[in-house]
């Protein structure tokens, strides 16, 4: 039996961080000058997979990858208004001190639509040397460090659809429901313009289509290994909404922006690749090309499905997007190229084999809703569990499967009972992770939406 959660074996994997020497301080301006950057973005995901940080001119990026940058200690634990999280270890507890953000040399980009300007993605920590645990990056670093010790590399893909509006009317750039209607792929040209701006950055895309909505976009680009296909994702989403912008374009990654129109989604792509660098999930004897490493993966996604859904959705508003008929799994399911399944195997009998996690929404962060996956893969794979049946039919209207929480309290109860996840998590991650959830939910809980105001206001 596989052991990833034995005694001391979560401390092994903690990722160590550090400072740059003076001499690669130096090697990496020199990588900067000849990108022909005058700037460089440091930038910090936070927990909602935000963009945060500073930008520092290239006089001065040696000094700060020797000494560390400076920046407030609680910004990974800044709600979705960017309040401090009360409880959470990192604000009042911690007298709001700063931390450090340590480059990460090898994620340096460019930022096409700023001038001479490129960007690093940093990781945190304290000024005593502790990695802040609650950081999203370095969480996915964790469970990538546990799949490494087991002797696998995580290969991993997101997928992402967006709407797209007019940034003063709010109107959709396109109207109807148009899916790969291909004259309305290439109607809008910042569109167009986006994909080649996208790719200058090294985003390898592999397709891009209009999705069911008015508006809605999708664009899809190749699986990577490791942290670096979360970079991506990152790199990806902070791409669409700045330069759209640039454009009068407004970009949305929020789940149900309209009723009765389809919730954008962040299908996710995994697979397990051995020491031999052959794909662990395949099993070539097997009906369905399935390993028994992949069946016990799935079956540890499908068992912690419920209190990874406090994650994969991480707002109220993303659980309007989970309702059956709507191609957004509602249940504990999983199915052979099954569209209507929570899990959906993609089958193909060669080294592509992998799983799709059809459940999380656009707004999810991608650090986190790999991590959350790996996590509970694992658990499955320590523990032997047993795939159970996939069934016939759309899962949807199956009985027999349980269903996913439709209310993100329900989630988050999910999350917090759900010993063995937050075990493999970590409970600094999941102190300040369901601080922030419970004081966002309550501080929205108090606004009085627009829909009560109509029915009650005028008549009653």
């Amino acid at each position: 039996m596989l052991k990833v959660v034995e005694e001391g074996h979560h401390d092994h994997a903690m990722p160590r961080l550090a400072l740059s020497t003076p001499e690669a301080a130096s090697a990496f301006v020199e990588k900067v000058k000849a990108a022909g950057f005058d700037f460089v973005r440091f930038e910090l995901p936070d927990m909602a997979g935000l963009s945060r940080g500073k930008t520092i001119p290239i006089g001065h990026i040696a000094g700060y990858m020797k000494s560390g940058l400076n920046l407030y200690g609680g910004t990974v634990a800044l709600d979705s208004y960017s309040i401090p999280v009360r409880n959470s270890g990192y604000n009042e507890e911690m007298n709001y001190q700063d931390c450090v953000m340590v480059v990460d040399q090898d994620t340096l980009s460019p930022v096409p639509w700023l001038e001479k300007t490129g960007r690093v993605i940093c990781d945190t920590m304290w000024y005593d040397g502790r990695p802040q645990m609650a950081s999203p990056r370095l969480l996915l670093k964790k469970m990538l460090s546990l799949a490494a010790a087991l002797g696998y590399t995580v290969k991993i893909g997101h997928e992402y659809e967006f709407y797209v509006v007019d940034a003063k009317t709010r109107e959709p750039v396109f109207g109807g429901q148009p899916i790969f209607v291909t004259a309305r792929t290439h109607q809008v040209p910042a569109i167009d313009d986006l994909i080649r701006v996208l790719q200058s950055q090294g985003i390898d895309i592999i397709t891009y289509n209009v999705e069911h909505g008015p508006g809605q976009v999708e664009i899809n680009y190749g699986a990577l290994d490791g942290v670096a296909a979360s970079d991506c994702a990152f790199v990806f989403k902070g791409t669409v909404k700045e330069y759209l912008a640039k454009h009068g374009l407004l970009a949305t990654f929020m789940t149900k922006p309209y009723k009765g129109l389809s919730g954008s989604c962040s299908h996710f792509h995994i697979s397990l690749i051995d020491k031999a660098g052959s794909n662990a999930f395949l099993d070539p004897d097997d009906e369905n090309g399935m390993s028994e490493t992949f069946k016990r993966f799935i079956q540890g996604v499908l068992d912690h499905m419920p209190a990874a859904m406090a994650v994969w959705n991480p707002t109220p508003n993303c659980y309007r997007r989970i309702r059956p008929k709507t191609y957004a799994p509602s249940n504990v399911s999983w199915g052979v190229q099954d569209r209507s399944a929570s899990v959906r195997v993609k089958a193909s009998r060669d080294q592509s084999t992998h799983m799709e996690v059809r459940v999380p929404s656009a707004l999810s962060n991608p650090y986190l809703v790999a991590a959350t996956t790996i996590a509970a893969g694992l658990l499955g794979m320590e523990q032997e569990r047993q795939l159970i049946p996939a069934g016939s039919g759309p899962k949807e209207d199956d009985d027999r499967y349980a269903k996913l929480p439709t209310e993100m309290h329900d989630a988050l109860d999910a999350f917090e009972s759900d010993t063995a996840l937050r075990e493999m998590l970590g409970e600094e991650f999941v102190k300040v992770y369901l601080s922030m959830k419970r004081q966002e939910m309550a501080r929205l809980r108090d606004e009085i939406p627009a829909a009560e105001i109509n029915e009650y206001f005028e008549l009653y």
